[in-house]
């Protein structure tokens, strides 16, 4: 069994802000440090992809794969479901909704587009390192920013940049935050702010 890393989530209130009328936001920024390294990215590649990914350890899924699920929902639902992730080969961009339908999309995990001179272990930390901040109906909004095995400034880094950012995307600044918290899995939350 792989060993469980608690995870440090931030979350923020939010006050002065109608979901109904305001506009509800959404916004993706690349944290100094990977915040979650446990999350499984596939990947959906052309040949070269497929052989990248299998020298690198990693799950992927060729275009015959793809095909075999043969549109069943069902089936497209349990791929999505299997990873957190997923990265395409960009000649394969265009032909995944035509493979998958909308099933990858609906649950937010369209593939990130990688390039034959990308890393294919690089774009799966990026993505692992990447958080994204999106309002819906209710004012409190929660993100993955690190793990309890991160040093101290690892995590302060990536705190500072998540809460700006954040920060930057509300129409009225700080004005709008009514509280931070920060907490890990088990652990009780802290207030920040």
């Amino acid at each position: 069994p792989r060993k469980f890393i608690q995870t440090v989530e931030l979350q923020i209130g939010l006050k002065n802000y109608d979901p109904q009328r305001d506009k509800r936001f959404s916004g993706t920024i690349k944290l100094p440090h990977v915040a979650r390294p446990r999350l499984t990215v596939c990947v959906l590649g052309d040949a070269f992809h497929c052989d990248q990914a299998k020298g690198a350890g990693m799950e992927f899924q060729s275009v015959d794969d793809l095909k075999k699920l043969n549109k069943n929902k069902k089936l497209i639902k349990k791929l999505a479901k299997k990873y957190d992730a997923f990265v395409a080969s960009e000649a394969l961009i265009k032909q995944i909704p035509r493979l998958l339908g909308p099933g990858l999309h609906k649950v937010g995990k369209f593939p990130t587009p990688v390039s034959h001179n990308d890393s294919l272990t690089d774009k799966a930390n990026e993505i692992r390192a990447t958080i994204k901040f999106q309002l819906k109906k209710v004012l409190c909004l929660g993100v993955a920013v690190g793990h309890l095995e991160m040093s101290e400034e690892e995590l302060t880094a990536n705190i500072l940049l998540s809460v700006n950012f954040l920060v930057s995307l509300l129409k009225k600044h700080w004005q709008n935050v009514k509280s931070l918290y920060l907490k890990s899995t088990m652990g009780k939350p802290h207030r920040l702010f």
